[in-house]
């Protein structure tokens, strides 16, 4: 019984990880008004959280402690300036990308470079 709770414990602790367990909210500015699939999302200063790891991310957006925004994302781990990617066609702007430290969170259909 005993082998049973230590390998219960390494497995809770080895899988924390890949369920964005210790993710902690970070901030993000949006710059200006952007589509974000078919939602309208307000220029401003977010708190993001995601879950999950590759390409099954959710990501959520807060701003006063009230949820605005969850949509879907991948992950892709890279070193990169702090910021967002953003593209506009035909009078949209549309966001493509959130870049934390060592993540970037790829928007589900948008276009990404490299692709």
């Amino acid at each position: 019984m005993n082998r049973l709770t230590v390998f219960a414990s390494m497995l809770v602790l080895f899988a924390a990880p890949v369920f964005g367990a210790g993710n902690k909210p970070q901030t993000v500015i949006i710059p200006e008004n952007v589509q974000v699939g078919s939602t309208q999302l307000a220029a401003g200063t977010y708190k993001l959280a995601f879950t999950g790891t590759g390409s099954d991310v959710q990501v959520i957006l807060t701003q006063a402690g009230k949820t605005v925004l969850t949509f879907a994302a991948k992950a892709v781990e890279q070193k990169n300036n702090p910021g967002v990617d953003l593209i506009t066609n035909a009078g949209v702007t549309t966001l493509e990308a959130i870049n934390l430290d060592k993540v970037s969170l790829q928007l589900e259909g948008a276009p990404h470079p490299g692709q």
